[in-house]
């Protein structure tokens, strides 16, 4: 296996974890770090966020880091990657206006690893790769030649 090709699923599978697990702790209302920590709905209020929220991203994050994992569905990873980037940089932007900057390393940490499991995708897992159907593109000089 290519050394790419290891990290990405290396950095995939990070992210799609956390971001199962971190689904499941917002839907049960559970802790930041699984056994420990402070509870999510601590957090969700104390950022000033109404409690039904975790619900809704609970909800997605699941979602999201399943469709990162299993094969095919690439415009839905697409949106997966979006949503997970979003929500890390959402956390960060409220972490940062409610004055707890201690707390932005786990944040970026989790953004960076999102970026770069996005950024080392194989070819076959990315939107816009060629297909089976797309494997012969029309050259310029075959667009341009006249019809006899």
């Amino acid at each position: 296996m290519k050394v790419k090709t290891t990290f990405y699923w290396i950095t995939t599978a990070l992210i799609a974890t956390e971001t199962f697990v971190g689904g499941v702790m917002d839907l049960t209302h559970g802790r930041t770090a699984v056994f420990s920590g402070p509870r999510v709905t601590d957090i969700v209020a104390g950022l000033g966020y109404p409690l039904y929220v975790l619900a809704i991203i609970g909800s997605w994050k699941i979602l999201g880091a399943i469709t990162l994992v299993v094969p095919g569905f690439l415009r839905l990873k697409e949106w997966a990657y979006a949503g997970i980037i979003f929500e890390l940089s959402g956390a960060v932007a409220s972490l940062a206006a409610c004055g707890h900057r201690d707390e932005l390393i786990a944040p970026l940490s989790l953004l960076g690893l999102a970026i770069a499991s996005w950024a080392l995708r194989p070819p076959n897992r990315t939107l816009g790769a060629p297909s089976k159907v797309d494997a012969h593109v029309a050259t310029p000089v075959e667009q341009s030649a006249p019809l006899t």
